[in-house]
């Protein structure tokens, strides 16, 4: 490998014009590609092969104005209760919104309203009215009994008559009259039992339409201070495939309500911009190029690693988008390659600017020296691109596409920025020449003109190599009490990763002041916590050919039944399909999307769906956002375990082939290990637990974001291989070159560190600039992957390590010679370059290990 890369190299030095207009014309063409190919992302999670999803389906294709996704407006008024002015003010906006692009329907809260309050209303003057019935029919019987009883004695008296005088002349009147009173008494029980029968079938219909207004539980659309009024628009898509452009004339058509004293909040459905480039992301870049100037002197020199990244992550992200013509990419697919481009495009070109700039210092001529830097530090940064590459590629194991396509576009990403790394940086290296270094520090290798030997005087002292001396004494002085002092750190911060609970943001994690944060809290304190966060239950009825009293019949029953579950707050019936076999119900959880008790209502609605389809006749499944996002996060906790043993596997066969030893690849991996546990247990005290969430603008503390372990191992395990690599391959390199093994700890870390400090600080500078992302559900993943960055450079490889390797001494190269045999030498160091290029005047020695 390590001849190959100074050979192209070599010829990218030779040839830099032509390769930089090459990647400007890669990067013009898959830009304008992207232009033209590229489709507007989307939130929208799907999960083949779920509950929630196929029940979403058949919704969508049964009763077509469920397929879209809808937003929330909630109109405060100024004043207090709503005037009549500003409630046309609100009925003319509602009116404009109707004709905005991809709008179908938009609620009239006070319509609504006005709708559900004439139903209570008309609920209690029918419960007079049959009050008052039954009163009468009560009444009516007293009348009945009494006229019975008038006949009962009409015939004893004619009993009575007859029995004195069978011939009496008053027997035919009495008779006569007797069967009158019969026939009127006859037809007045008729006419009683009638009015009785209505009666109970009116009380029946009360009883009917008392459970249904009371399943509504506290749905209102208007508070009872008449101050908050809420509208729901419907769209004909899911939202965020909605483009921006139509959902932004929502909040551009309500200028009248200003003027009317009106203030509308929108839900972060409709005011969300998916945009990759935000002010945290700059700051990053910002410290990261405050580290590169400090660290190589010149701003030229530190331009270069951010030039090479920004080109790669313009490479790979334009193909992604351009690709995006062929599937629907998710807002978070570009940020993540975004962040992990970025980050290892300027790591990667900083290790061999470093490199070629340390040899072309000490005398190696300018193309030999870039040609040898990408040999060394080259195939270096090859295999760590390429085990990045793997762990992200390997997220396809999961089984989820998001997360597929989230590992494929990052490691795409990664790829273009290792290529970038090996063929422009050289070229940019070429042109630069001897601004690579600052005149003081060409002065400082004996130069009194920069690169000409013929005036150079070699230094008797070179205290370059000395970068970080006093602190690998430290560590490896009492090795005993580094690790124990390291295990003991990383041990309590992941203690609150025990806690750790997964889930999907909602409005509450948007920043404070916000509009989506406002309006989550306005509908949780006015309508309700589980109105942010609604459940959808999809009925089939089980008769073939239904009639829509039958539809109507069982939407009732299903709505009263599912009002009485635990912890619902109410139900409603959403819709009916034309043919009356499917049907839509609205189901509001007592508590918000985000709670743990959601969780729990859910899978209990989950649990008595057969119940429920039993006593209505149907055949019920339970869909809606709140629904996907706990199926999504209960997926991927346990895709999670699986996907943990396929990284640490890919680990020890990696790290077996790179260092040719039984205990260094465990070492690693254990140190691995202790990075990602850290890393969970800051991200739960944060953003679950609260602390310090001022700092970190977490407006309201909950579940860790569902896919942010699972990409944190994945990301977190190519970037420890990194710094093992760049720091304990120069242990093994001084090592092979007859420095005992101890020795060799020290020296490898004095030629490493100062680079993998840099590239660590440039990381989690990276990293924590997405910590304040514009889009909420990328921020614990920047912060855990910050923290785990700076433990694992910091804490593990370059105090952890150190220490156990100071202890293992020569036991930490042992390999077996069979195995010796099996395995592949893929010279990660660099070492087939000494016989392949010949000796250079001046060059370093073979000691100097490529990672410096």
């Amino acid at each position: 490998m390590a001849r190959i890369l100074y050979r192209i190299g070599r010829w990218c030095a030779e040839h830099a014009k032509s390769v930089i207009a090459l990647w400007l014309a890669v990067l013009v063409l898959v830009g304008g590609a992207a232009a033209s190919f590229g489709t507007p992302m989307t939130s929208k999670f799907s999960l083949p092969d779920s509950e929630f999803q196929s029940v979403l389906d058949k919704l969508g294709a049964e009763i077509p104005e469920f397929r879209g996704g809808f937003g929330t407006v909630v109109f405060e008024s100024e004043t207090g209760a709503f005037t009549a002015s500003q409630k046309t003010a609100i009925e003319k906006t509602i009116a404009s919104w109707k004709n905005v692009d991809h709008v179908t329907a938009v609620t009239d809260p006070f319509a609504a309203q006005q709708q559900l309050d004439e139903s209570r209303t008309e609920l209690d003057a029918a419960e007079k009215k049959l009050t008052d019935g039954q009163k009468d029919l009560e009444t009516g019987r007293a009348k009945l009994d009494k006229a019975g009883a008038q006949v009962a004695q009409g015939e004893g008296l004619i009993k009575l008559v007859a029995q004195k005088d069978r011939n009496d002349p008053s027997l035919p009147a009495l008779r006569k009259q007797v069967a009158d009173g019969k026939a009127q008494l006859a037809e007045g029980e008729k006419e009683w039992e009638a009015g009785k029968a209505d009666l109970e079938a009116g009380w029946q219909r009360y009883n009917v339409g008392k459970a249904q207004i009371d399943s509504l539980g506290g749905m209102h659309f208007v508070t009872s201070d008449g101050r908050y009024a809420l509208t729901q628009i419907q769209f004909d898509d899911d939202v965020n495939s909605v483009p921006y452009e139509a959902r932004s004339q929502i909040p551009e058509r309500a200028g009248e309500l200003a003027a009317a004293g009106v203030k509308a909040n929108y839900s972060s459905e409709i005011v969300q911009e998916i945009s990759l480039v935000g002010p945290g992301e700059i700051i990053g870049l910002t410290i990261a190029l405050i580290v590169l100037v400090a660290m190589l002197g010149t701003l030229i020199a530190a331009g270069l690693p951010l030039v090479g990244a920004i080109m790669g992550v313009g490479v790979g992200l334009a193909g992604a988008v351009a690709a995006s013509h062929f599937f629907d990419m998710h807002q978070m697919t570009p940020t993540l390659a975004l962040m992990l481009g970025l980050a290892v495009g300027i790591d990667y070109a900083l290790f061999i600017v470093n490199r070629h700039r340390s040899m072309y210092l000490h005398g190696t001529p300018l193309r030999e020296s870039i040609g040898r830097a990408v040999g060394t530090s080259g195939s270096a940064v090859t295999f760590a691109g390429m085990t990045v590459v793997i762990a992200l590629a390997a997220l396809v194991l999961s089984g989820i596409p998001i997360l597929a396509q989230m590992g494929l576009v990052a490691a795409g990403t990664v790829a273009v920025a290792v290529l970038v790394a090996v063929t422009l940086t050289p070229a940019l290296l070429s042109l630069v020449g001897t601004r690579v270094a600052s005149r003081r520090l060409w002065r400082a290798n004996g130069y009194s003109t920069p690169a000409d030997d013929s005036t150079r005087v070699i230094p008797g002292d070179e205290h370059e190599e000395e970068h970080g001396g006093w602190y690998v004494r430290l560590t490896t002085g009492h090795p005993w009490l580094t690790i124990l002092a390291v295990v003991s750190a990383v041990v309590v911060l992941a203690l609150p990763a025990l806690s750790i609970r997964l889930g999907l943001p909602d409005g509450s994690s948007e920043p404070k002041g916000s509009s989506a944060y406002t309006t989550y809290h306005i509908i949780d304190e006015h309508f309700g916590k589980g109105m942010n966060g609604p459940v959808l239950a999809v009925a089939t009825m089980d008769s073939a050919q239904p009639t829509a009293q039958q539809a109507q019949d069982a939407a009732a029953e299903l709505a009263i039944a599912l009002a009485d579950s635990a912890g619902v707050d109410g139900a409603a019936v959403a819709g009916v399909s034309d043919d009356h076999k499917t049907i839509a119900l609205q189901v509001i959880p007592q508590s918000g999307p985000a709670d743990e008790a959601t969780l729990d209502t859910v899978h209990n609605l989950q649990d008595s769906a057969a119940h429920l389809g039993e006593i209505t006749g149907t055949t019920v499944g339970f869909t809606g956002q709140t629904v996907a996002n706990i199926e999504i996060s209960e997926k991927l906790s346990a895709a999670l375990p699986g996907y943990l043993l396929t990284v640490v596997g890919l680990s020890l066969v990696i790290l077996l082939m790179v260092f040719r030893s039984l205990v260094v690849p465990l070492v690693a991996t254990a140190g691995f290990l202790l990075s990602v546990a850290a890393a969970f247990g800051v991200t739960v005290a944060v953003y679950q637990w609260g602390w310090l969430s001022d700092l970190f603008g977490v407006s309201t503390p909950g579940p860790i974001l569902s896919f942010m372990p699972i990409i944190l191992i994945g990301v977190l395990f190519g970037l420890a291989m990194d710094y093992q690599m760049f720091l304990v391959t120069g242990m093994r390199e001084a090592w092979a070159h007859g420095e005992d093994a101890q020795r060799a700890v020290k020296s490898g870390f004095l030629h490493g560190a100062k680079v993998v400090t840099a590239a660590a600080i440039i990381m989690a500078s990276v990293f924590g600039g997405f910590v304040f992302s514009h889009l909420a559900m990328i921020r614990p993943i920047g912060l855990g992957l910050a923290v785990g960055v700076i433990v694992d450079a910091w804490l593990v490889r370059m105090t952890l390590t150190p220490a156990i390797m100071q202890l293992l001494g020569e036991r930490a190269w042992t390999l077996p010679r069979w195995l010796d045999r099996l395995i592949p030498n893929v010279d990660v160091e660099g070492a087939s370059l000494e016989g392949h290029t010949g000796p250079t005047p001046g060059r370093p020695t073979a000691t100097q290990p490529a990672g410096a």
